[in-house]
Order: structure tokens, then sequence, then C-alpha cells
């Protein structure tokens, strides 16, 4: 039985979920840290099949039902990267081990976090990038910095370990959530801005002091469906997914569904991108 793994447990990843499963022919698991954007939502008027409005978290909790009723797997872990192993199968990484699969469909929504202080959009691509494995070569014997105080900070910060001269993070005041080893500084003071000419040079914090880096690296909150796209080449484009008509990227066995790869942020579009991703895995199988 072929093992496919959905990042995210919103309405796509549910939806693809569900149609995988009933097909009997795969092993379905879904990786997820939490309800996501879905949950916030306080009222839904305009859903099909409910009279009354109903609030983002019952629709969330449904859909997990339904799910978990039919025998999907779930699994309460952050995910922090993804990758190909030799056979070129996607490798699923979160912060606790990793996991091989047959296919992989991202769908944890749209979630590129960025810091609103000066500097930030001015260095993108000179300095502040998003994504540590695509960018760490430009920075070889150069010291970075990673914003962020969780497990995907931390993921991001010791791939820069191998090849910077020294790496730190930067969790702007907020309280650190991982267990950082030795060779990695954390300074937890408010960031005042990102600096330099033309490329990055610096970081200010709000007390005057400064921190010289050539790099500074966006790891805020958990990894999005883009990010972790980026990290294994698969294009991507203003912070969205780009897939074909059947949610397929240009990478092989990986899909995208839902606000990740853009269009219209809705529910309904998100629950037709996780079905046609399913759709597409279950006749791309029936073709083998």
């Amino acid at each position: 039985m072929k093992k496919v793994i959905i990042v995210g447990s919103g309405p796509a990843g549910i939806s693809a979920s569900l149609y995988l499963q009933r097909s009997g022919r795969f092993e379905t698991t879904v990786i997820h840290s939490g309800a996501g954007a879905l949950e916030k939502a306080e009222s839904i008027e305009n859903y099909y099949g409910f009279p009354e409005p109903v609030s983002g978290k019952q629709l969330y909790e449904n859909g997990i039902a339904g799910a978990k009723r039919l025998g999907v797997s779930f699994l309460n872990e952050e995910v922090v990267s993804l990758e190909y192993d030799m056979e070129m199968h996607p490798v699923v990484v979160t912060e606790k081990t990793s996991y091989s699969a047959d296919y992989v469909i991202l769908a944890t929504g749209s979630t590129r976090k960025t810091l609103r202080i000066p500097g930030v959009r001015e260095f993108e691509g000179k300095g502040v990038s998003y994504c540590a494995v695509c960018d760490a070569f430009f920075y070889r014997n150069k010291p970075v910095c990673v914003i962020g105080n969780g497990e995907y900070a931390l993921h991001e910060a010791l791939t820069l370990s191998a090849t910077s001269s020294g790496v730190t993070i930067l969790t702007n005041g907020a309280a650190l959530k991982a267990e950082v080893p030795d060779n990695i500084d954390v300074i937890t003071k408010k960031i005042a801005s990102i600096d330099g000419e033309t490329t990055v040079s610096g970081v200010t914090f709000e007390d005057g002091d400064k921190l010289i880096t050539s790099g500074v690296f966006m790891a805020i909150g958990v990894a999005g469906s883009a990010d972790l796209a980026r990290k294994v080449g698969a294009e991507t484009e203003n912070g969205k997914i780009k897939v074909n008509d059947k949610m397929q990227t240009s990478l092989p066995g990986l899909y995208a569904a839902g606000d990740c790869t853009g269009g219209i942020l809705q529910v309904f579009k998100a629950v037709s991108d996780g079905a046609t991703a399913a759709f597409s895995i279950i006749s791309e199988l029936s073709n083998l």
C-alpha cells in the first residue's frame, strides 16, 4: 500500500485525506501542529450544507472527526523541513523524526511570517532570506542570524551552522521554545532594525546594541507550505507554490493544495484543491 503524507489539517488537507483513504489504496497520514487560520474564524455563513452560521472551530473539528472515522492517521508534530531520499521519495522532517512517503501534499495554508521593522522588505534578496538550505551557500564563512524562537528557527540555525562562521538566533523578545546547542548563540532582545547599505551588514536592537551579521533568515512561528517547497527546489512565486491543474508542483510526488497555492482564499476553494490533489494521486497510481 502506498504512503501519502499530508502536511496540514485544514480544509485542503482533510479533503484530500478523505478521498485518498476512501480509495482503499493508500496509508494516509496527516501531520499538523494546530488548526491554523480556520479556527480563528468566528462565523462562516456562506458554506454549503449549513443552514445556520458555523464557527471555524466547529467546521475544523467536524472535518477531523470525519477523517478519523475513515481511518486517517494523525500526528501532532511540527514539520520543520522537506527533503528527498536517494530514490527521490519525499521525506517529511518534524522536530521529532522523519517520515518517508510516496506522495506528499502540502496544505498548511499561507503563513509566510515576517517582521514589520525597518530593513526587512528593503533587504529581501539582499541579505534577508526565508530559506536556509536554499541560501546557506552565499554565506559561507560569514556570520548570520535567524529570527524566530521555536523548532523551525532551530532547524534553520543548525542548517546554517555547517557553513557559516557563526549563527545567532534572535527571538525578538519572545521566550525561547527550543533547546539550542552551545555552538549557536541566542539573543532575546527586541529588534529595532535590520541595517546595511546595498546588503545587510547588521541588526540594531531597541536598547541600542548592535550585532554584525551578513545574513538574516526569517523562521518565525512554524514553517509554511511555501517555506517547505522552497527547501527542495519546488517552484514558488510571490510566496505561493506553483502548481498545475492537477495540483502537482514542479517536483515528483509533491502536491500542494489550498491557500498556499494562491487564488481565492476561501474554504470551498481549499476543499476543491484537496480533492483535486487526491484524485490526481489516485489517477497517477492507476496509470503506473
